[in-house]
């Protein structure tokens, strides 16, 4: 294998795959990208067995072949060069020459025969979103994510493909955000599956504005294909979560009585400074809600108190409820609207946060000291 690239092109294919890579892995070819020059084109993989990444890049290849080479050491020599053009030449024993300018290395690689297979997928379970679309989704749902590992089912987001809609659903227990969009879902293409919280880190990391995004699944796999303007293309391929998502919808609540309009931005900045006053044993912010006025409390007797008031338009009657200031401050963070809704029923019930979109936050109260 023989040729010429671009520092930054191969920088960005190195960037597009090694995140997913282990530093602690009990297989050495886990450790490594899988290189193919053919055409003229340069393309990387790397796994870890549950999530696989392959982005493919230009490249001047003047001989072709593969090889496998340590992913982190080889992004760390190329990072480092100054030369704006690196030749890379692996020889038999697949140690692979890195030329650039004055400076020359040389890194012991394993043959790519060793490496684990690319999973194929069949053309019948197949959707086009536009990146978008799927990027805004994602983060307007992965972080009600649950990190507790004991319920795995809830280690992912739950998404639903029926009916033209494409739903995502993220729930902890405590709070679930809900997001839906029209897509067009061909007949056979319908489904449902949990995408693991790691595929989504790495998906949410590599979509762009532009380009559609070509969505694959079987019973335990999912590829999503995507390409920017640039003309760089990544595919990531992951195993799904084992599984039935519990029933969402049963924790929604249907009759909600006060709408609160909040202007966000403020509602935003008063949380985040009231939550400053709050404690790991006195962790609640208390919302206060009168006429057109919103007065937002925080005490908790080792640190201290906080006291915000917000002028918002409400005619309903009196109503007090406490929050954990993270699960209100997470919603607010990733929404871009400037207005968003409270839905109250009394300050025992869970509330929902909505906005005229379509997006639905679900979280429970916490107990008024």
């Amino acid at each position: 294998m023989n040729l010429t690239i671009a520092k930054e092109k191969l920088l960005h294919g190195l960037q597009a795959v090694q995140n997913v890579v282990s530093t602690r892995t009990t297989l050495p070819i886990l450790s490594n990208v899988l290189m193919k020059a053919e055409g003229n084109k340069l393309e990387f993989t790397a796994t870890d067995l549950d999530v696989t990444i392959n982005c493919a890049v230009e490249a001047t290849v003047k001989k072709k072949g593969s090889t496998t080479i340590p992913v982190k050491r080889f992004f760390g020599v190329v990072r480092e060069l100054t030369s704006p053009e690196i030749e890379l030449e692996v020889d038999e024993k697949h140690a692979c020459s890195i030329r650039a300018g004055a400076s020359f290395y040389k890194i012991n690689g394993l043959g790519a025969d060793e490496f684990p297979p690319i999973p194929k997928f069949k053309e019948d379970k197949k959707v086009i979103v536009p990146q978008e679309k799927i990027k805004s989704m994602l983060r307007k749902t992965s972080f009600a994510i649950s990190t507790d590992e004991s319920r795995y089912v809830l280690n992912g987001i739950f998404v639903i493909l029926k009916e033209h809609k494409m739903t995502m659903v993220a729930t902890d227990g405590r709070r679930l955000a809900l997001v839906d969009e029209e897509v067009d879902i061909p007949e056979n293409s319908q489904g449902e599956f949990i995408l693991p919280t790691k595929a989504v880190n790495e998906i949410t990391r590599l979509l762009g504005d532009q380009g559609d995004v070509e969505m694959k699944f079987s019973e335990n796999q999912v590829s999503l294909s995507l390409a920017d303007e640039k003309g760089n293309a990544a595919v990531v391929i992951s195993k799904l979560v084992e599984g039935n998502y519990p029933n969402y919808k049963q924790v929604i609540p249907s009759d909600t009585k006060e709408r609160v309009a909040l202007p966000r931005e403020e509602m935003l900045a008063a949380l985040r400074r009231a939550q400053i006053m709050t404690s790991d044993k006195a962790n609640s912010v208390k919302l206060a809600i009168g006429r057109n006025n919103l007065a937002i409390t925080a005490n908790s007797p080792d640190v201290g108190e906080a006291r915000e008031t917000l002028a918002i338009n409400y005619k309903g009657k009196d109503l007090q409820i406490a929050f954990n200031p993270a699960y209100l401050i997470d919603p607010l963070n990733v929404l871009t609207e400037d207005e968003v809704f409270l839905e109250l029923i009394d300050e025992l019930s869970p509330g929902v946060l909505k906005i005229n979109g379509p997006f639905l936050y679900v979280v429970m109260p916490m107990r008024l000291s």
